[in-house]
């Protein structure tokens, strides 16, 4: 089942030569961010502080969203000249904005537009977008007792941080260790921010006592059993073996450290479809000039295209005979030429396509093995984290290489690259979802199974009455963790790490 991956993104805001509305003073501006709810309704996320006299502001406040990879979210930065106290905007002069989608923010500097075609004098914004990092804690805990604190032999510790109000909050609970006045606890892993909210100099208390002494090791004192014993020391000795501070990086630090992520499209072009000729077609174009595979194709094309800086695109169909031979191509490119697939937009795909439709042969079989194999090829020449690959195959039966496609997952699951794959039309994709390992993890045929779960399935007619961006949503929901469980697994930092949160 796909998992969302909400982050929190942070947007740093300053502007330049700001347009001067007030008299004898310059203007007080603010930032605004507004989010698409739907055609031109728009709805407040957040706004930055106000800062007076400036025309060239630099805000200190974050402006702090949301952020989902499979979505396209559609924002808006409007900056107004604030002269009372209402939190209503409508009485404050407008100084310009402009809007964008939130997978295009890295660092965006754009002019400021009072309307479409009319600037506002000279006055620019700056964005600069910054993922909200997780920092984690490790531990390997030893503790010696020398009394009954714990009881007899069943002995844990619970670790509290302090909450701004003075209250102790549970953030940690060690295994209950049985039978034993010396444990050694497993090492344990929690976020930074869970285990004292990013400050490392926040308090932190262990169950039930108070703790003395200094470095790496303290002593477990009893409340009750010190006022009572004169002689009363100890209740035993925690010592903490290890502890480091390691950064565990977002999907979007290595997005925003510049990470490519690349995309190619895989079309069948099986006789299964029919004649496209014919309305029964799942190649047939309607009126409108769509069917079933375009609109999978803009589903997903649109989302992942904010995510590739020069927007060029390999396109390949598979199971047609191709001209001028005619032999059967199981990835020749949409565009007829060899040498550089490449389509410019998800709308040169479309065209690439349209254009190509006409020209081959529907013929057979459905083997997806080789446009895997074409990807895979590609994405094991990349030693860093500034590529990942993402492979969009588009189908309306059943596969018939399926042991070499087994096979051929298997391999690109040790590689930078994902897969997804939609099922168009009626036909029964059963055997499909063996691919999807959200049901166990996948083997070849010799038995060696997938290091990674890199496939998502889905069938288009579950979609057919669900809004357009519901299927893109469905299928690129995993992308992020599977692009951040193979660079972990290599050990891969972001090409240019996140700085240091102070």
């Amino acid at each position: 089942m796909a998992t969302q991956c909400v982050v929190k993104l942070e947007l740093v805001i300053s502007c330049k030569n700001l347009l001067d509305k007030d008299v004898g003073s310059k203007s007080d501006p603010l930032c605004v961010l507004l989010q698409s709810t739907g055609g031109d309704n728009w709805t407040e996320v957040d706004r930055t502080e106000k800062v007076k006299n400036c025309q060239d502001p630099e805000f200190s406040k974050r402006l702090c969203i949301d952020y989902y990879f499979e979505k396209v979210q559609k924002i808006k930065l409007g900056v107004y000249d604030i002269d009372n106290k209402s939190v209503d905007l409508k009485d404050d002069d407008y100084l310009g904005g402009f809007e964008c989608t939130l997978g295009q923010v890295r660092i965006v500097k754009h002019s400021l537009p009072l309307k479409p075609g009319k600037p506002a004098g000279k006055g620019t914004i700056t964005v600069r977008s910054h993922p909200c990092s997780i920092f984690i804690w490790l531990f390997i805990v030893i503790c010696f007792i020398t009394q009954d604190l714990f009881g007899k032999s069943d002995p844990f510790l619970e670790f509290f941080k302090q909450d701004d109000d003075g209250k102790w909050l549970l953030v940690h609970r060690t295994e209950v260790i049985k039978n034993n006045l010396s444990p050694s606890w497993k090492k344990f892993v929690v976020s930074l921010h869970s285990f004292c909210s990013g400050d490392l100099n926040k308090p932190i208390k262990v169950w039930g006592v108070g703790i003395g002494g200094g470095g790496a090791e303290y002593e477990c004192i009893h409340p009750e059993k010190q006022k009572k014993k004169k002689s009363y020391k100890n209740s035993g000795v925690v010592r903490f073996k290890s502890c480091k501070i390691e950064t565990q990086y977002t999907f979007l630090d290595y997005v925003m450290g510049g990470c490519q992520i690349n995309f190619t499209v895989g079309i069948d072009f099986t006789g299964s479809n029919g004649d496209p000729r014919s309305p029964d077609s799942l190649h047939y174009l309607s009126p409108s000039g769509v069917n079933q595979y375009l609109n999978a194709l803009w589903s997903v094309g649109l989302v992942v295209q904010d995510y590739d800086t020069d927007k060029l695109f390999p396109a390949f169909g598979f199971g047609a005979q191709v001209p001028p031979n005619f032999q059967v191509s199981h990835e020749f490119p949409l565009n007829f030429n060899p040498s550089s697939p490449y389509c410019e937009g998800v709308e040169g795909i479309v065209q690439a396509y349209r254009t190509a439709l006409p020209q081959v042969r529907l013929y057979g079989p459905t083997n997806f093995s080789p446009i895997i194999n074409h990807v895979a090829r590609i994405a094991a020449q990349q030693p860093t984290a500034a590529q990942y690959f993402v492979l969009l195959i588009i189908t309306d039966g059943e596969i018939t290489d399926m042991d070499q496609t087994k096979q051929a997952i298997v391999n690109s699951s040790k590689l930078p690259m994902s897969i997804i794959i939609v099922g168009v039309g009626e036909a029964d994709f059963k055997a499909m979802d063996v691919l999807d390992g959200d049901n166990g993890i996948l083997k070849s045929p010799s038995g060696e199974a997938a290091v990674r779960d890199i496939v998502q399935f889905v069938p288009f007619k579950d979609f057919t009455n669900s809004p357009k961006e519901t299927l893109a949503q469905s299928v690129l929901a995993e992308v992020p963790s599977q692009l951040v469980s193979y660079f972990r697994m290599r050990g891969l930092s972001p090409v240019n790490p996140p700085a240091p949160q102070k």
